[in-house]
């Protein structure tokens, strides 16, 4: 069997036209799947580096007017993400049916409503931005900054939600090969903008030559408009290729309304709402969680955004393969195969499970060289090395949680795992943060998250091992 990516839209075909898939051939279509998904959040992991790293030579003000707002662009992000989600799943069902004409009735709604909703999250965005870092008990020499960083990113919430809307659709339809691609572009770009926008014009030396490089000396605000830039220029480009190019679902030429309908409406409010509010609370316990490390100065504030930042290298692969997972077991499931579905499932978070091990590892051996890169402020990274080897202990059950949670979306099945997650982090990471804290300050916190992880990669792997989620 092939496991090259540029296979992978023949190979995922055999799940609707019903044809037997061994356990090789299962790995082999779930590696397929997997790798490419990967990369694409590599990718933006690597955009995360880039921006922190630059920024990062800066000084402590700027770096902490960033980590102090990333919570709260997670929540905004993760909102319109979870709400795309509603119709990418509905369309992984009507494409595993062989249903196209469907899947690009699904298409449709999902652009329109998707837009309408964006709209009314930036307008919410960009009315509390200037309040929001006093809110979150940020020291007022660098709310300023945080506001202008944060408003960049709300304001472009809508092309960042149809860039969230084509790549879901792109992927659930089988095709990973083109998010990953552009992903990779995207964070090209990034750098470029970024390495323009952030820096004054400047001499560098290149090959023992002086050369001068233009830049506009922007500082923080280079950072937010880089990355919106890059963003923006991946999302054109992704929704392009939905909506011309990809099989099955693509709308060029194919005439069909445009209007928002019950039964589509309702399927992805169903889907999308327990994610949405799972999101929104989860965020909120992480917006708690900068309140309780806000008060420990600038130096807390970014060796933990920098510490998160530098984590996520451990588990991004996760979500890649999440993704895969979802696009699996959601064209399993709209093909009826549903034994195939609980394959796919089970197999997906043992390969999640296998790869974060390995990634936590790494982490821990080369937490010092990696805060390193982000930051050359010797307090900074110290720091935030001692939090990586804390939270490197937490990986193989938080890719439990990760991937199986892409297992059960797949199925449309959000509102026990969304209860699962709010449960887990409210009940047991805010408070133990809290009060371990108290004495322990920034490692307190960061052995709470630990625990919590554990936790919910336990609770997770119950359900996946001991109730009839595929069904």
């Amino acid at each position: 069997m092939a496991f090259n990516v540029f296979v992978v839209t023949t190979d995922i075909r055999f799940i609707r036209e019903g044809k037997p898939l061994s356990w090789s051939r299962r790995l082999g279509l779930t590696l397929s799947l997997s790798l490419p998904a990967m990369l694409a959040q590599l990718s933006g992991i690597a955009m995360q580096y880039i921006d922190a790293s630059m920024v990062g030579r800066l000084g402590a003000d700027a770096s902490a007017s960033i980590g102090l707002m990333s919570t709260s662009l997670w929540l905004f992000w993760g909102v319109c993400s979870a709400m795309t989600t509603g119709y990418s799943v509905q369309l992984a069902h009507k494409v595993g049916a062989n249903d196209s004409e469907g899947a690009r009735n699904v298409f449709r709604q999902g652009i329109v409503a998707s837009l309408l909703f964006s709209l009314a999250i930036t307008l919410l965005g960009v009315g509390i931005a200037w309040r929001l870092p006093h809110w979150l008990g940020g020291e007022e020499q660098i709310c300023g900054k945080a506001s202008l960083y944060f408003v960049v990113f709300v304001a472009a919430l809508p092309l960042l939600t149809l860039n969230y809307l084509a790549g879901g659709m792109l992927r659930c339809a089988g095709n990973m090969k083109v998010p990953s691609l552009l992903s990779g572009l995207m964070c090209a770009l990034d750098c470029v903008f970024n390495f323009l926008l952030i820096f004054p014009t400047r001499e560098i030396n290149v090959f023992g030559t002086a050369v001068t490089m233009p830049g506009a000396g922007l500082g923080v605000l280079g950072a937010a408009l880089g990355t919106v830039g890059a963003e923006a220029v991946c999302a054109a480009m992704m929704m392009w290729y939905a909506y011309r190019r990809q099989p099955d679902i693509r709308l060029a030429g194919y005439r069909g309304s445009w209007r928002l309908t019950r039964d589509v409406t309702r399927k992805a409010a169903g889907i999308a709402t327990p994610m949405t509010v799972e999101h929104a609370v989860i965020c909120g316990a992480q917006i708690a969680i900068t309140m309780i490390v806000a008060p420990l100065g600038v130096i807390a504030i970014a060796a933990n955004a920098f510490a998160v930042t530098a984590e996520s290298l451990c588990y991004m692969p996760g979500y890649g393969i999440g993704d895969a997972a979802t696009a699996l077991t959601g064209q399993s499931h709209g093909a009826g195969r549903f034994s195939l579905v609980r394959k796919f499932g089970y197999m997906s978070v043992g390969l999640g499970m296998a790869v974060m091990t390995v990634m936590g590892l790494l982490m821990y051996v080369f937490a010092d060289e990696i805060m390193m890169l982000i930051t050359p402020i010797e307090s900074i990274s110290s720091l935030g090395a001692e939090m990586l080897r804390i939270e490197a202990w937490a990986e193989p059950m938080f890719a439990a949680s990760i991937v199986a949670y892409g297992a059960f979306v797949g199925v449309g099945h959000t509102k026990w795992p969304a209860i699962m997650n709010f449960g887990s982090i409210w009940l047991v990471r805010v408070p133990l943060a809290w009060w371990m804290s108290q004495s322990m300050g920034l490692k307190g916190v960061w052995i709470a998250m630990c625990a919590e992880l554990t936790f919910r990669g336990t609770i997770f792997l119950l359900r996946l091992l001991l109730f009839r989620w595929w069904k």
